[in-house]
């Protein structure tokens, strides 16, 4: 066997290894699911003495959905002297006028709402944090909620008891919900992706006190945890992922409720999508970079918790494998004829975790899900397709290239917040002759390597429809600017 056949089967193992870590996570998530009592009903409001919380609003040209954010905030039912909410805008749009005007309304009907509006984005959203936290002492506790979130006016008497006599418990996170899940294809997909991760990932990490994250949005910090492991660091792209470990590494131990929602909105547009998943990659990257090698020395972690880290802080690395493997397949099949020291059954059968993992997850979560899980196979090409962008992302990491903090546009169900659109790249014209790639390559292994045939058409047929996708899109922006401005 070749060199390139060699590379080619190793970039095949490694990816069968987080495979099967998915067939492990599925299998644990289904015992759990199994042995879970119903959830309890919504705590009554007792008479004890809440502890002060302090809810961080980050922002940054947010026109279409900051105001229902503050609205959703204001309304939450907790008590008015224990409650303390910080605006922190970092908007160079009319955004910031928009806030003003609000804040100023809801602190004269007596909410306790600050707001903080920074000229320079230093440190971007980890920035905007820390200067909140710096600003304002009071808060012994600390929700974050992005700009697209609507949490239920009983989000925090639900969440807070979890920190009841659990003094080393330094964050919680609660359940994404979808607002949007239903717009279309593209957010149907991305809804049974979070839901593989929060109804079934992220409850096996908590239960067995491995490695998880905050998520950036929806959870809940004891303020000692953040100043213990050195406070927020704009340093990454994953400002949250970031801190979580550094502070577990502290000894902090971390949780996460499903039965805690917490509703979001999901990017609408392919191009939104793509910016956020680059972020992303590229910040879990960077966040593996500077503190593996203190995860893999950390005194007093078990094997296990130690190898989950790994894969955790690498979840991305796998779409790389996927370019790799698919650019290296067509000399595999002029070269080798589909020969490899690795059994295709068993390749096979890694590919099947996610898949599993995310079926557990909406048995878990959801009462119509046979109707949901027919969707699968566009969940299945959007994942394909997005390797090219996280590859890229990946490389940037790899090789330390610094990029600004990009967020993912918004707008409210059924709007989409055209002005913030996203314009194509060049990703969509790689993942187009990807997908032509992908397709020679299927139609030689048809005569010269038959086992390779099935994968390279799926590659195909994923690359083809980000391509496809993406180009639709454009062109339907293209022409909605033509109708606002006919000239």
């Amino acid at each position: 066997m070749t060199a390139i056949g060699w590379v080619y089967a190793a970039a095949l193992l490694l990816m069968a290894v987080y495979g099967f870590n998915m067939w492990l996570m599925a299998l644990l998530a289904a015992r759990l699911w199994l042995r879970r009592p119903p959830p309890a009903a919504p705590p009554a409001a007792p008479d004890r003495d809440w502890p002060a919380v302090l809810v961080q609003l980050p922002l940054c040209n947010e026109r279409f959905v900051a105001e229902r954010l503050l609205e959703a905030v204001a309304a939450l039912d907790y008590p008015r002297e224990r409650l303390i909410i910080q605006v922190l805008d970092d908007s160079t749009d009319d955004t910031s006028s928009l806030l003003r005007a609000r804040v100023a309304q809801f602190r004269a009907r007596g909410v306790r709402m600050e707001y903080l509006h920074r000229l320079q984005r230093g440190g971007f959203k980890a920035g905007a944090l820390a200067a909140g936290l710096a600003a304002q002492p009071e808060g012994d506790l600390v929700a974050i909620f992005d700009a697209d979130f609507v949490p239920a006016p009983d989000f925090l008497r639900r969440a807070v008891p979890f920190f009841d006599g659990r003094p080393r418990l330094g964050m919680l996170q609660t359940r994404w919900e979808h607002l949007n899940a239903d717009h279309d294809l593209l957010t149907q997909a991305q809804a049974l992706a979070l839901d593989a991760f929060f109804g079934a990932e992220q409850v096996v990490r908590s239960h067995y006190g491995l490695f998880m994250n905050f998520n950036g949005s929806g959870g809940l910090w004891r303020r000692a945890a953040i100043a213990d492991a050195g406070g927020w660091d704009g340093g990454t792209l994953a400002e949250d992922l970031d801190l979580s470990y550094r502070a577990q590494l502290k000894g902090w131990r971390f949780a996460y409720t499903p039965d805690v929602p917490a509703p979001a909105e999901l990017p609408t547009t392919l191009s939104a999508f793509k910016r956020q998943q680059f972020r992303w990659a590229k910040g879990s990257l960077q966040v593996a970079r500077k503190v593996g090698w203190q995860l893999l020395t950390a005194p007093g972690e078990s094997l296990w918790r130690k190898w989950s880290g790994v894969l955790h802080l690498t979840g991305y690395v796998p779409h790389a494998l996927m370019i790799l493997s698919l650019l290296l397949s067509l000399p595999i099949v002029l070269l080798e004829h589909g020969q490899t020291p690795l059994r295709w059954g068993l390749m096979g059968l890694a590919g099947f975790g996610p898949i599993l993992l995310g079926l557990v997850a909406q048995l878990a979560l959801r009462p119509d899900w046979p109707r949901r899980i027919t969707r699968y196979p566009a969940l299945l090409l959007l994942g394909i397709g997005l390797a090219l962008t996280n590859t890229q992302a990946l490389i940037q990491a790899a090789l330390g290239t610094r990029t600004e903090f990009l967020r993912t546009p918004k707008g409210p169900p059924g709007r989409g917040g055209a002005n913030y659109s996203v314009p194509l790249d060049w990703t969509t014209w790689g993942e187009t002759f990807l997908a032509f790639y992908a397709l020679v390559t299927g139609m030689l292994a048809l005569q010269l390597a038959p086992p390779l045939a099935p994968m390279a058409f799926i590659y195909a047929l994923g690359f083809g429809f980000t391509a496809g996708l993406g180009f639709w899109q454009a062109d339907r922006g293209e022409q909605r600017k033509a109708a606002r401005d006919p000239r």
